[in-house]
This record gives structure tokens, C-alpha cells and sequence, in this order.
């Protein structure tokens, strides 16, 4: 039995642990480069582990690709898009990607958990948000594929060739749908190049995309580390780079491609600003900031980790935010139950309490869940912070962990004037029962996303994507296709 530390009438709820089966996830002891629509060892024949975050265990072998692979999948790419994708009718492109939706959705369960396994997310979020929203952007943009010429792009859009793609490893099967459909459906072909720590959910997509009969070299999924990902960013023979990351490792990015003529969209970090006036409803106001953080451990790049609290209501959201903190459950990813999983990597881990300890040594008030933590993987209790300055580094930097920076405000200009005040702009969220107020507060925040009275609602029809360093081009969306289009 697990207990919650929430009361009731009743006296404390308790938990019983309701775990969904590892053995779902049909995974292979190795796996190899996906090049030309099959898998094949790479040339040095080195590879590496990817590991589960929860319990350190090894989940396999996957290959550490080099130039020459990257060349090889380069190739297998120009020669699909020359002789097969870029004329292949978009009604046709659109089965294959209606096919890829359906068979994702046919193998839901397994992919949610091996994206929890590999991840280290609850399996209730790999299952209730990654892939169903991997499937509906692969639904939705099959829906454009033979409609190119009304999206507003001009009559006659054009692919643009080979796409180089990059993904994060906080949304590994999401961010691959973010970046594959688009583009297969405005009629490129694709080198897709997952996180060192994350590679899996790919490798299994690998394996839908031969089920769904996509043409040999049409997508190519190349796995490795940075260096891998630096030969893909380099190569002559790419057109086009969509980058999801951080921002330092996106400014590198810009540079190298700066001097060519390749084409090149961002997605990088933020340090989102989660508004709340004196007459929003606090109880769906304490759910929203709880989904901004804490979702996903804070593994989200537009996550509301500065909250933003009108004076006046200030010590009651505070006090109600830090109790329900307390009830959230923390620990086994497979296990339905659990709100926030393990940390992902070490590295990260370390990231995360090299900025707590200077959130109290800057002078501001931590709070910590006392939730016990497991004694095997990678843990962080969900932490809030108050008394917090503006100056102080878990305001200003992105710590990307299950922790909340909260600061005050007394007017809209402040508020504005507060949330802008970052080097960011992905994301922001405002809550207002005056819907006045909050258009009013929306057109002056420098974000490329606002929600109003919610947060971290994402919809393939909806486009995303920052300003300022966190930076440029739209995913999802019409808004979506242009960066795959030559227009």
C-alpha cells in the first residue's frame, strides 16, 4: 500500500500500487541504424546503453553512429526523395501517414511503456498524452498532404529535400511525430536523429514504418551522441535542420549553418510565466500551476516554472499550492498512480540541485514534498520556492526539473513587466475570470505561446514555437509546413 498525505473526513487515502506490465514493451536486446528501411549495424560497430532512469538497469544496446553512417543515411535519403517521395501524388503520401497514425495507435500500450521505461515519466502521461498526440499530428497533417496548395504558401509549394531532424529527450516519440509528419507530408524525406538517453520510442517507430510500407529511405533514424548529431547538422547534403533543444546547443546550431544555405527552425528553452490575478478560480488555478511545473518532472521546455501571483491572493495560493504539493505521489513510472517520475539522466539531476542550492543561497524560501523517494534511480522531490527575486538564478535560468519559482505582483503592468523580463519567450499562461484583462496581458507578453486560464494544452491543429532565444519557426499547425516547404 502506498499512503498519500492528503486527509479527509474519512481519515488519510491510501493507494494501492497499480503497475502496468514492463513486459509490454517488446523491446530488442540490440538494435542498429535505420537506414534504407531496414536496420543495419553501424561502420564502427560501436554502441551504448540506454538506461532506465528508474532503476538504473540497462534496456539495450543501441548503435553509436559516425559520419559514414550519417552519410550512408544522407544518401538512402536523397536518393527516396529524388526517385520516389517528391513524386509520389500527396493523396498517396497521406495513406502512408494515416497508416502510421493507425498503427500507432494499435501499438498505444506498448509505446507508452517504452517511453516510460526509457524516459522515466509516469506511464499515465506516456499514455494519456504522448501518444495519442503522436498519432493525432500524424492524422492531422495526412489531413494537408494532397492539400499543399491551400495552405496558404502560394499555389504551387515545393519540398524543400532532405530534412535533418534533432529531438529532445523529454518527448522523444512526441517531438519525432512533431517533426516527421510535417514534413512527409509537404513531400521530404527525413534523417531523424534522437537523444543519446532516449533513443527507444524512435527505434520502435522505426519498426511502424516498416509495417506501414513506407518507401525504403524516406525516413532514416540514425542514433548517437552529439557528435552524431553535429556530422547530421554539418552534412552538404542536407536542406533543411529543425533542432528541438537546448538553447546553447541551438545558438551552436545557428552558427554552423549560418554560412549555408541550409534552412534552419528552433525550438529551444524558456522560462515560462504562469500569470494569476486576484479573481481566478483558485482551485483550478492550483491544477494549472501543478500541470505547468510539474508535468513530466519539469522536463518541458515551456513549462510554467516562474508563477507570477497577485499580492492579494498571494498567501492563499501559496499556502493551497504547497498542500496539494504534498499530495502528489512521487516514484515507480509504471505505476498508474504516480504523478512524478525519476529525473532522466544524472547530468540533469545534478543540474537541478546545483540551481536549488542557489535558490537558498540567493535567500529564497524552499519548500520541499517530503515524499519518501526510492532508494534505486534518479529522484527529485517537487520543490517550490517563494520570497524569490528577480535577480536570483532559478528566476532568471531554466532549470528544467520539478521546481516552481513563485514572485508577486500588484498591477497588470507589473505582471507584464515581470514576465517579460527573461531572455525567453516560449510560453506563458494567464488567469483571469475578466476576459478583458486577459487579452489585455496576453498582447503585451513577449511569448510565442499564451494559454488563458490552462496550461501546457497542446493540438496538432495549434501551432508552437518561441521568440527571442527560444527561438524561431512554428511546429504544428498550417504554420507548420512552411518550414518543409520552398516557399
Amino acid at each position: 500500500m502506498i499512503e498519500n498525505s492528503a486527509t479527509s473526513p474519512l481519515g488519510a487515502l491510501r493507494y494501492d500500487v497499480a503497475p502496468e506490465s514492463a513486459s509490454l514493451a517488446h523491446l530488442r536486446k540490440s538494435y542498429g541504424l535505420f537506414i534504407d528501411g531496414d536496420f543495419t549495424p553501424p561502420e564502427s560497430h560501436e554502441q551504448f546503453e540506454t538506461i532506465n532512469p528508474a532503476t538504473g538497469e540497462t534496456l539495450a544496446t543501441v548503435a553509436l553512429a559516425d559520419t559514414a553512417d550519417v552519410d550512408r543515411a544522407v544518401a538512402s535519403a536523397r536518393r527516396a526523395y529524388e526517385r520516389v517521395w517528391s513524386s509520389t501524388p500527396g493523396t498517396e503520401r497521406a495513406k502512408y501517414l494515416y497508416r502510421i497514425a493507425r498503427l500507432i495507435q494499435e501499438r498505444s500500450r506498448e509505446l507508452a511503456v517504452v517511453e516510460t521505461l526509457d524516459n522515466g515519466k509516469p506511464i499515465r502521461e506516456s499514455r494519456d498524452v504522448d501518444v495519442p498526440l503522436a498519432a493525432a499530428h500524424f492524422f492531422y497533417y495526412a489531413g494537408w498532404a494532397d492539400k499543399l496548395e491551400h495552405a496558404g504558401f502560394g499555389a504551387h509549394p515545393r519540398p524543400l529535400g532532405v530534412a535533418g531532424q534533432i529531438i529532445p529527450w523529454n518527448f522523444p516519440l512526441l517531438m519525432a511525430a512533431w517533426k516527421l509528419a510535417p514534413a512527409l507530408a509537404a513531400g521530404n524525406t527525413c534523417v531523424l536523429k534522437p537523444a543519446e538517453t532516449t533513443p527507444l520510442s524512435a527505434l520502435v517507430l522505426a519498426e511502424i514504418l516498416q509495417q506501414a510500407g513506407l518507401p525504403e529511405g524516406v525516413v532514416n533514424i540514425i542514433t548517437g551522441d552529439a557528435t552524431t548529431g553535429a556530422a547530421l547538422v554539418e552534412h552538404p547534403g542536407v536542406d533543411k535542420i529543425a533542432f528541438t533543444g537546448s538553447t546553447e546547443v541551438g545558438r551552436l546550431i545557428q552558427e554552423r549553418v549560418a554560412a549555408t544555405s541550409k534552412r534552419l527552425t528552433l525550438e529551444l528553452g524558456g522560462k515560462g510565466a504562469n500569470i494569476v490575478f486576484e479573481d481566478a478560480p483558485i482551485d483550478e488555478v492550483i491544477e494549472g500551476i501543478i500541470d505547468g511545473i510539474f508535468f513530466n518532472q519539469g522536463h518541458v521546455c515551456c513549462a510554467g516554472s516562474r508563477l507570477l501571483v497577485q499580492e492579494s491572493v498571494a498567501d492563499e495560493v501559496l499556502r493551497r499550492l504547497l498542500r496539494r504539493v504534498d499530495q502528489l505521489r512521487v516514484g515507480d513510472p509504471m505505476d498508474k498512480n504516480t504523478d512524478v517520475g525519476a529525473i532522466n539522466s544524472l547530468a540533469q539531476l545534478e543540474r537541478i540541485r546545483e540551481l536549488t542550492d542557489w535558490g537558498e543561497r540567493e535567500g529564497a524560501t524552499r519548500y520541499t514534498s517530503a515524499c519518501a523517494l526510492p532508494d534505486k534511480g534518479l529522484w527529485f522531490a517537487p520543490t517550490v520556492f517563494s520570497d524569490v527575486a528577480q535577480s536570483h538564478r532559478i528566476a532568471r535560468e531554466e532549470i528544467f526539473g520539478p521546481v516552481l519559482s513563485v514572485l508577486t505582483f500588484r498591477t497588470p503592468e507589473e505582471a507584464v513587466t515581470k514576465a517579460n523580463n527573461s531572455k525567453y519567450g516560449l510560453a506563458c499562461g494567464v488567469w483571469s475570470e475578466k476576459g478583458s484583462r486577459t487579452l489585455w496581458v496576453a498582447q503585451r507578453l513577449r511569448a510565442g505561446v499564451i494559454w488563458a486560464n490552462t496550461y501546457n494544452k497542446f493540438d496538432p491543429t495549434s501551432p508552437f514555437g518561441g521568440v527571442r532565444e527560444s527561438g524561431f519557426g512554428r511546429e504544428g499547425g498550417r504554420h507548420g509546413l512552411e518550414a518543409y516547404l520552398d516557399v
